[in-house]
């Protein structure tokens, strides 16, 4: 069973810390980011194998939003691209600023919960699905 949400957040607004927002007022307990198209004027990003955000200055479209949202916490990346179309990607941090617009679809996924728990193997709160 599911429950899907759509929404659109608006200029200077910040992309993770909305879509965390609205998946704490909603209560959802394990989600999947479905679609999300929009731009940015500022982005912050983890870059692959890097332990700090790095902020980048756009204009930028939204290519792609893709990961697991929960109450429990989330886990989110990002593909932006700039006026080249050269594309750049990584971890979703705070930062990331709405420049038009950006639309949100979340599917909410009722029969589990997803939860972060301590891995011993790659040192991080990794993901747990759990049944409801």
């Amino acid at each position: 069973m599911r429950t899907i949400h759509t929404f659109r957040l608006l200029p200077a607004q910040d992309l993770f810390e909305e879509i965390q927002n609205f998946v704490q007022k909603k209560g959802i307990q394990a989600g999947v980011v479905l679609s999300a198209v929009g731009s940015l004027t500022k982005a912050a990003l983890r870059l692959a194998n890097r332990s700090s955000y790095h902020e980048f200055q756009g204009p930028f479209e939204i290519v792609s939003i893709t990961g697991t949202v929960s109450v429990h916490g989330s886990h989110l990346h990002i593909a932006i691209s700039d006026g080249e179309g050269k594309t750049l990607g990584g971890h979703l941090g705070q930062g990331c600023l709405i420049y038009t617009t950006a639309e949100i679809v979340i599917a909410e996924l009722l029969d589990v919960v997803y939860q972060r728990e301590p891995c011993p193997l790659s040192g991080y709160d990794e993901l747990v699905a759990k049944p409801r």
